[in-house]
């Protein structure tokens, strides 16, 4: 990204206790608009904790976040979500006894200001239909329209749930672990459609496939027992010494 790109998320001097124990300390880092940013480190290390803090589902200890220039470090997940920012959770949060038209239009119309009456056939909202077909198109998952969510592929209930997040038009998407679970052909397809994502669109992930972190990642920031220990490409953080230290026991030979 160029020097000169828009700061959307800002996080300073984070801070985090669960009871005695320190899950992220004084960490501060910040993602600019159209960034494509891999949040890494080995389990237990806050990763997850972070994400809950930024989306609003944990509050800091410490330490304020901005988004778009507005501490949002007390507000609740969906005023976030009314700033621009969508999440995805590594576990899959879909309704799986409805097909996957319905789930993209329960998306869609828990988005819009009219209600929903349950008396009233979905299929009367014709442009909330035609609108999750597109999606469905721009995806890839057109074929799968009519079929119940139950029936789909991990991999492709991974892409429906990041469909689902891409309906709210977020600014900045967040996703956790996106290729967890998946295979090699399902984590190459996942990887390939992100790319396709609008430049505009900034991507905030966390994850353990290096090769996907490759294949989508523009910088990483690696974390180590709740801080941050490295910032930069996947190539720069490979050759800090304290990611060495850290995660390979020294500079390889």
């Amino acid at each position: 990204m160029g020097d000169q790109a828009q700061v959307i998320l800002e996080c300073i001097n984070i801070s985090k206790k669960f009871g005695n124990v320190v899950a992220l300390k004084d960490l501060s880092f910040k993602v600019t608009e159209g960034d494509r940013k891999a949040i890494l480190g080995p389990n237990g290390d806050g990763k997850t904790t972070l994400f809950n803090i930024i989306c609003g589902n944990l509050r800091p200890f410490d330490g304020k976040i901005f988004l778009f220039g507005k501490d949002v470090s007390r507000e609740p997940p969906h005023t976030r979500v009314q700033h621009g920012f969508a999440r995805t959770f590594q576990v899959t949060n879909l309704f799986l006894q409805m097909t996957v038209i319905e789930n993209l239009f329960l998306a869609l119309h828990g988005l819009s200001k009219r209600k929903l009456a349950s008396w009233t056939p979905f299929v009367q909202r014709k442009e909330l239909i035609e609108e999750s077909e597109e999606f469905l198109e721009r995806f890839s998952l057109i074929h799968l329209r009519d079929e119940e969510v139950a029936n789909l592929s991990y991999g492709d209930q991974r892409l429906l749930e990041i469909i689902l997040g891409m309906c709210a038009k977020p600014k900045i998407l967040a996703l956790d672990e996106p290729s967890s679970g998946l295979s090699s052909a399902e984590t190459q397809k996942l990887a390939g459609i992100l790319k396709t994502l609008p430049p505009e669109l900034t991507l905030l992930f966390i994850e353990h496939d290096m090769d996907f972190v490759n294949t989508v990642a523009e910088n990483v920031l690696v974390l180590h027992h709740g801080t941050a220990i490295a910032e930069g490409t996947l190539e720069e953080v490979k050759m800090n010494p304290e990611v060495q230290d850290a995660y390979m026991g020294g500079k390889a030979e």
